[in-house]
């Protein structure tokens, strides 16, 4: 009878690395999206342009949405002062002279909308005058609750002027001026300051990188 041979058993032979496939080698990083140069690195020129078509391209935006009646943006038929929240915006942190000029400009603009009598110069001006006249003495913060105030007050005060000016052309009842205001004051009052926010901010934020960017 054999006796079966005790041999060693056979070795497992170790397994070969998996060799990469052709694909998986082949695949590589996908491209890094071109990094847009910061402001300061742009040429002067080309800054210069580009803020001025956003100064100028807001203010257009306010002049087309003065005649727009949106649904929850209107109170008794009267919408935000666009122009006037655009005054204060530029004006909170430039000089007497620049805000009272910037008024000036806007409202002769909104004359060409409306009637140029009165004119709405006077008013937006004297509201940009004021208001960078505040700036200046720091009687203000740069906060949402701050600039909200400001326009209240100011879409007041530009309201005030504006019906004194027709009392004053004399071709008009008193009664029904004031009758008049007191509704539309307070009703743009309250809606310029809430919507004040939405056009203060990017254009704030805009302007201050152009700011940094040049000095």
């Amino acid at each position: 009878m054999k006796i079966p041979a005790f041999g060693r058993s056979r070795q497992q032979k170790p397994k070969s690395p998996e060799r990469k496939s052709p694909e998986r080698k082949s695949q590589s990083k996908p491209p890094s999206k071109p990094k847009v140069k910061p402001l300061s690195q742009w040429h002067p020129r080309l800054r210069q342009v580009l803020d001025l078509t956003v100064t100028v391209g807001s203010v257009l935006l306010c002049l087309m949405m003065l005649p727009t009646r949106l649904p929850g943006m209107e109170l008794l038929g009267i919408a935000p002062n666009w122009l006037l929240i655009w005054v204060v915006s530029w004006s909170v942190k430039r000089t007497v002279f620049q805000g009272a000029l910037a008024g000036i400009v806007l409202g002769l603009l909104q004359d060409a909308m409306t009637s140029p009598n009165p004119s709405h110069a006077i008013s937006l001006g004297i509201v940009g005058m004021i208001t960078g006249f505040m700036q200046k003495q720091r009687f203000i913060q740069e906060d949402f609750i701050s600039i909200a105030l400001i326009v209240f007050i100011m879409t007041v005060l530009e309201g005030t002027i504006f019906a004194s000016l027709l009392i004053w052309m004399g071709d008009r009842n008193i009664q029904d001026i004031w009758t008049y205001y007191q509704k539309v004051a307070l009703a743009s009052a309250i809606l310029s300051s809430l919507w004040a926010p939405v056009l203060y901010y990017p254009l704030n934020r805009w302007w201050q990188q152009i700011k940094l960017a040049q000095s």
